[in-house]
């Protein structure tokens, strides 16, 4: 990764912006941290893994995101489930399972499954967890030109790549990587990017922006011929992300199930991640022509859907393992879910109580 980051810094002259200094320690093929052979999902570290997602936490996650999936199906006329960036495969497993479970959906004989995932490693360990589905599941290494189905983005909003700004208290600034005594550190430089909208912002301010995952959205919109999408991420709308007392930004890395705000140290070795402004995708996704169904915290969507009747229908353990999908000081609240269609609008039942819309 040394040798990598040396030569794309000598490219740049001797300064990487942060989007691209992010994509290279995630991404940069047998080198980044998800293009590696390593196991970074799991509920401990003496699994080897780096952090915890919620398919991993609970089945019940997939099995409850189910009843909404099957719902957009149905609504939308459509039969593919579409998944970006499938991780461990966990929820894709999940899914399929409590489709198939719960049967035929009307006017559709059979679901089929359909990845986007652009890390070789991590398309090898999905492929070994659905082996039992056989042709059901395809995996693609880009966006086709068009998509018909519904769509689930599960923490992959949060691993796009960011432009870190820097507010002096007079001027704003683009934060980037150098290397100053033989080692990386930040370098700032002039630039006209600005965060969006009119927010008050403290001297020595660090924030981000997100033009790639605007700009993911738009794409998406652009192919997505019918259907639905559900983005599910931890992240704020604007007022919130922008908020003066988030002078730091939301820039975190993970390791060993241990966070740090340091990405310029065991690069390629640890996740980075920043929260998502859901404000600036729903209108990405609303400029681009989507309808947007609905916005609300993770543990109402999930309520909405049933997961409350599954967890009283489960054992001790089952539902123990749940609780954290739920409380407000775990997953609960943290994480959002925006809801997108394409086509005509229908009223998602992960929305139908407790809608954050207004937020936005």
């Amino acid at each position: 990764m040394g040798e990598r980051l040396r030569a794309a810094l000598a490219a740049s002259g001797g300064w990487l912006p942060f989007d691209r200094f992010m994509a290279i320690a995630l991404y940069e093929p047998g080198l980044g941290y998800y293009a590696r052979d390593a196991r970074q999902f799991g509920l401990l570290p003496s699994s080897g893994s780096d952090f915890v997602t919620a398919p991993e936490l609970s089945p019940l996650f997939g099995r409850t995101l189910a009843r909404q999936v099957a719902q957009a199906l149905q609504a939308s006329g459509t039969r593919e489930v579409w998944e970006f960036g499938a991780g461990s495969g966990a929820l894709a497993l999940q899914l399929l399972s409590a489709l198939d479970e719960a049967g035929a959906i009307e006017g559709i004989e059979r679901i089929d499954y359909r990845i986007v995932e652009l890390s070789a490693a991590l398309r090898e360990r999905q492929q070994q967890t659905l082996s039992t589905f056989g042709e059901r599941v395809r995996w693609l290494d880009a966006l086709p030109e068009r998509i018909e189905g519904v769509v689930v983005g599960n923490e992959v909003l949060d691993a796009m790549p960011v432009q870190l700004l820097h507010f002096d208290g007079a001027a704003w600034f683009e934060r980037g990587v150098a290397v100053q005594q033989d080692r990386l550190a930040w370098a700032d430089r002039s630039t006209g990017l600005r965060p969006p909208g009119e927010h008050r912002f403290l001297p020595g301010a660090v924030t981000e922006i997100h033009r790639q995952a605007e700009a993911f959205v738009r794409t998406l919109a652009e192919r997505l011929a019918r259907g639905a999408a559900f983005f599910i991420d931890y992240g704020f709308p604007e007022h919130e992300y922008y908020h003066p007392q988030r002078h730091g930004g939301t820039l975190m890395c993970h390791r060993g199930h241990r966070a740090d705000t340091d990405p310029l140290v065991e690069v390629g070795e640890k996740d980075i991640t920043a929260h998502v402004n859901f404000s600036a995708v729903a209108l990405a996704a609303q400029d681009a022509g989507l309808h947007v169904l609905g916005y609300t915290s993770q543990a109402r969507f999930l309520i909405n859907c049933g997961l409350a009747e599954l967890m009283a229908a489960a054992d001790a353990r089952t539902r123990t393992a749940a609780q954290p999908l739920l409380q407000e000081h775990e997953m609960g609240e943290l994480f959002k879910v925006l809801g997108l269609a394409a086509g005509a609008p229908f009223d998602a039942i992960g929305f139908s109580a407790g809608d954050r819309t207004h937020t936005l």
